[in-house]
């Protein structure tokens, strides 16, 4: 094994990236999802509004999730959010009747953030928008070979961040 490598892909004889070549591929990564976001997510809602990141993010997270609820805790680690900023957060899209907070019946620490009716047809709205966009933006410029490779490196790179 060579020095930085962790020994999870196998050595294909090529030369290991130098320390530059690191640092700008991941520095590409940031400016293209920095670059992309506002397409993404602008203009997305029912009313013609931006979106937030973090919003989408909650929200999406809630709709994809079977009983539309999960942990606050968890939402605020997944939306990379400290505690207090995702409360923030959860403040916001509670008083816009988004979501509503239920505690758990079998340990009182855990706090489940839930999607309501509201907020699942809001979503429902803005991710019919922003799937179109990334038709446009995402699967136009990689195709469906290159979509289907970027979520393999990204699901990749977040599962040995967990590990």
């Amino acid at each position: 094994m060579t020095a930085g490598t962790t020994g999870a892909r196998p050595d294909t004889g090529a030369e290991p990236p130098s320390d530059d070549d690191l640092i700008t591929a991941w520095g590409l990564v940031h400016e293209a999802v920095n670059a992309l976001q506002p397409a993404l997510l602008g203009g997305v809602t029912p009313d013609g509004r931006d979106m937030a990141g973090p919003w989408f993010e909650v929200l999406i997270r809630l709709q994809r999730t079977p009983g539309h609820r999960l942990p606050m805790s968890r939402l605020a680690r997944e939306v990379s959010l400290s505690t207090g900023g995702f409360t923030k957060l959860a403040d916001r899209l509670e008083r816009e009747g988004y979501l509503e907070r239920e505690s758990c019946d079998s340990d009182r620490r855990v706090v489940y953030a839930t999607l309501t009716e509201t907020g699942l047809a809001f979503i429902g709205e803005v991710r019919v928008k922003h799937v179109e966009r990334l038709r446009e933006h995402v699967l136009g410029p990689l195709g469906s070979d290159g979509v289907r490779q970027l979520a393999a490196l990204a699901r990749t790179l977040r599962d040995s961040a967990c590990h």
